[in-house]
């Protein structure tokens, strides 16, 4: 058994006599209250007391002990109450009570006739609880003075001389009543600061979590002061408040301090403690180093920020005792104080301060701005902040802003904003950037000067620029997640006017140029779209006559867009940066600016033979290309025949021939296009389908020589649905009879001996040859085209 056990199986069996003795003398004087023989229950009362002179047990044990006692005393009170109804004098019960041996039991039924003396009213009620508090000194034992003081409190609390009460004297009795509970306070916490001194110095550990399990009993006698009607705030300002805050200094305990000021700021009112706030704050920095007072200046301005948004007739109270000013001066004289206060500590403190700032002078920024300078010069010389629990205040220290007033460009006019972030590891910065970013998208918050957006970016360095030095490999998915934030971040980036608007992306662009590779591909796409957009809205302008300053503002937002695709064709992603030539060529092709779409054009066909190398990509890439090419209608004859017969080189090139077939088959829509103005040769248009056909042939031949059987006939369906569509267009050189071969051509393939049966292709030809009869009973023009053919 282990030493501790055996001292609580000790105690349980202390506990136990001490429990016995007590109902065994409680048997006694019950009967003697019964036969009412006041002599023997004085007797009997004082042997039952006489069982809490124990010194063996802990505080948790003697309170059940004390508990049993008390529960008597209540009955022998109802005894001496009933006594002094029968004709007893109340004044020779209370001398006769002193007649006890022991002091001990002797002031507890001194105590419990005090009460019925007060009740009596034979005599003034502030002398006689005079009378009590004085003879209570009389034990100086710390467990058993504290219950003894603790009884005396809680018989009188409803007997105090209070204005309104029974008992209220003919003078200014409320004092009175005041000195009493004070002096009990007093008292009784000297009683509970000694306690740490008692017993050996091995258990001081156990001793102080005894004593904190008794805390209560000493703060029980402010909840008393703070409940007495007539303490009105001058009383607390000159009288209780100074006389508390003495006791609370001068005891220098750790444990006793923090309770006792924690306690000062719970019960007394909010009102109070903003008229008395210097008094109150200067005791601040007089506490033990190791008193937690962070916590409780916390909480002392939590409730001031609770009494404020209680109201708004308040506030102007704040205002003429200068709270944020005290407030501030007291925090840097307690960290001043306390050499070892710890960075989270400093840095919980300013949270407060800010979040109390920001409830009661919210139109005030220059005081939220005081108070984030003031941190960073209580920080500056520590470099990065490392501890976790510090990193945490300041995140919530600067989410404060954010949360009042749900606009980052409110944050963004504090200049000590970013000297606070400045602070934080890398891993924190990029933590407290996301979310920033969160609140301007939530708040749907629009940046929209060039001066906001440079700031806006250096806070949010952490996520657009890699750290110095060596980190762990973040997580992929993590990584991908705060660089889609940053995309949605610069879609928020907007100014009505297009030159204001240009120079906000030219910071846009400076700032993710710098970010390292791994970013663009999530950085860069956004910025061009949004260039882009800026590019129509020029587009517009021009349209009201301001065309040279437009074509002017137009070139320098292409030039932007090529530096940064131009960056990103640096990195392994080029099917990206050709989507994204495309997209450009065609918005200069909507500004009527050939160099440029050609240019863009050009960077794109270089991406796609130096970089692209697989087929599938390859596929893609024609299809886009092409695609894109047949919209342009800014070329010349020359620029056009040279992208053109690029694009039909590169089909041609592809290694699948199905592949190969169908780029081939769609670069026939370069040769003509839906403007009766653009371009239109049939010639070629035919040459690309007699080409797609000699291709898919070759395809079927292949089939046959390494299968023993022939391919699907759907590449010459998709051809044979070309034919139609140019056919329908009225390009000449499709002719009906090119059409009925084709239709013979395919036809023979799918009843040849080695064809294999291909529903989806039987289907597909269903299908095309259900079009044509649909055209040819359409009526019209188009049935006149279509009625010739025969299927």
């Amino acid at each position: 058994m282990t030493a501790d056990g055996g001292v609580a199986e000790d105690e349980e069996k202390w506990l136990a006599a001490g429990i016995t003795g007590l109902q065994q003398n409680a048997f006694y004087m019950h009967r003697a209250l019964d036969s009412n023989n006041l002599k023997d229950a004085l007797k009997y009362s004082a042997q039952m007391l006489s069982e809490l002179r124990t010194s063996r047990l802990s505080p948790t044990k003697y309170y059940e002990l004390y508990m049993r006692a008390f529960d008597e005393l209540r009955r022998l009170e109802i005894f001496f109450l009933e006594e002094t109804r029968r004709g007893c004098s109340i004044i020779d019960l209370y001398e006769l009570v002193q007649h006890a041996g022991n002091i001990l039991p002797r002031l507890y039924l001194l105590c419990t006739a005090g009460s019925v003396y007060i009740k009596s009213k034979e005599a003034p009620a502030k002398d006689i609880l005079k009378d009590l508090v004085e003879m209570c000194r009389g034990v100086q034992h710390p467990l058993r003075g504290l219950f003894l003081r603790s009884y005396l409190s809680q018989l009188s609390r409803d007997k105090l001389p209070d204005i309104g009460s029974e008992y209220e004297g003919d003078a200014d009795t409320v004092m009175d009543a005041v000195e009493f509970v004070l002096q009990n306070f007093t008292e009784m916490n000297k009683l509970w600061v000694r306690m740490q001194y008692q017993g050996p110095a091995g258990k001081k550990e156990r001793r102080e979590k005894e004593r904190s399990e008794l805390r209560d009993l000493v703060g029980k006698n402010l909840h008393v002061l703070s409940q007495i009607e007539g303490v009105d705030l001058d009383i607390y300002r000159e009288t209780v408040l100074p006389r508390v805050l003495e006791q609370v200094v001068n005891c220098k305990d750790e444990l006793a301090q923090y309770y006792l000021m924690d306690c000062i700021i719970q019960v007394f009112p909010d009102e109070y403690h903003l008229q008395t706030l210097e008094v109150l704050l200067g005791a601040c920095p007089q506490l033990q180093p190791s008193v937690d007072i962070k916590t409780v200046l916390s909480r002392l301005m939590e409730r001031l920020s609770n009494y404020a948004a209680s109201s708004a007739g308040v506030l102007p109270e704040f205002l003429q005792v200068d709270a944020f000013t005290k407030l501030n001066g007291a925090i840097g004289k307690v960290i001043g104080a306390q050499a070892d206060l710890p960075v989270a500590g400093v840095v919980a403190l300013y949270s407060s301060l800010l979040t109390f700032t920001l409830h009661v002078h919210p139109d005030r920024m220059d005081y939220a701005d005081q108070v984030l300078g003031s941190c960073v010069d209580k920080l500056s010389g520590i470099g990065k902040v490392e501890d976790s629990q510090a990193t945490k205040q300041i995140v919530a220290l600067l989410s404060a802003p954010l949360d009042k007033y749900n606009d980052v460009n409110t944050a963004l006019k504090l200049t000590n904003y970013p000297r606070v972030m400045d602070y934080l590891d890398h891993e924190t910065n990029k933590v407290m950037a996301s979310i920033i970013i969160r609140s301007i998208l939530k708040n749907n918050t629009v940046i929209s000067s060039r001066d906001k957006v440079e700031a806006l970016f250096q806070l949010l360095k952490g996520l657009l620029q890699d750290a110095d030095g060596d980190y762990d490999e973040v997580d992929e998915e993590d990584f991908k997640e705060e660089q889609n934030s940053v995309a949605r971040l610069i879609q928020m980036l907007h100014n009505d006017d297009p030159v204001q608007m240009f120079k906000i992306l030219t910071i846009v662009k400076n700032n993710i140029l710098t970010g390292g590779v791994k970013r663009l591909p999530h950085t860069v796409p956004p910025l061009v779209f949004s260039s882009l957009k800026l590019v129509r809205r020029l587009q517009s302008r021009m349209e009201s006559g301001a065309e040279e300053e437009v074509v002017s503002e137009t070139q320098k937002i292409f030039q932007l867009l090529n530096q940064v695709i131009e960056a990103l064709s640096h990195i392994p992603v080029p099917e990206l940066s050709l989507r994204l030539y495309l997209q450009c060529a065609e918005a200069a092709n909507d500004c009527d600016l050939e160099p440029v779409a050609y240019e863009f054009f050009t960077q794109a066909y270089i991406l796609y033979e130096e970089e692209i190398s697989d087929s599938r990509a390859q596929v893609t890439a024609i299809h886009l290309i092409i695609g894109t090419l047949q919209r342009i209608h800014v070329f010349g004859v020359e620029n056009r025949d040279t992208l053109t017969h690029k694009a039909t080189g590169y089909s041609a090139k592809l290694l699948k021939k199905p592949d190969k077939c169908r780029a081939v088959y769609v670069c026939s829509h370069l040769f003509w296009t839906s403007d009766p103005d653009g371009v239109r040769d049939g010639e070629r248009v035919l040459l690309c389908l007699k080409r797609a056909l000699k291709i898919a042939d070759a395809a079927q031949h292949m089939a046959n020589v390494t299968r023993g059987s022939s391919g699907s006939v759907t590449l010459f369906i998709e051809i044979l649905n070309k034919y139609l569509y140019f056919f329908e267009k009225g390009n000449p050189q499709i002719t009906v009879t090119t059409i009925q071969d084709l239709i013979a051509l395919i036809t023979t393939e799918m009843q040849s001996d080695s064809a294999i049966p291909d529903p989806a292709a039987n289907s597909f030809l269903a299908r095309t040859k259900q079009y044509i009869q649909f055209q040819k009973h359409k009526g019209g023009s188009i049935s006149e085209k279509y009625e010739p053919l025969q299927i």
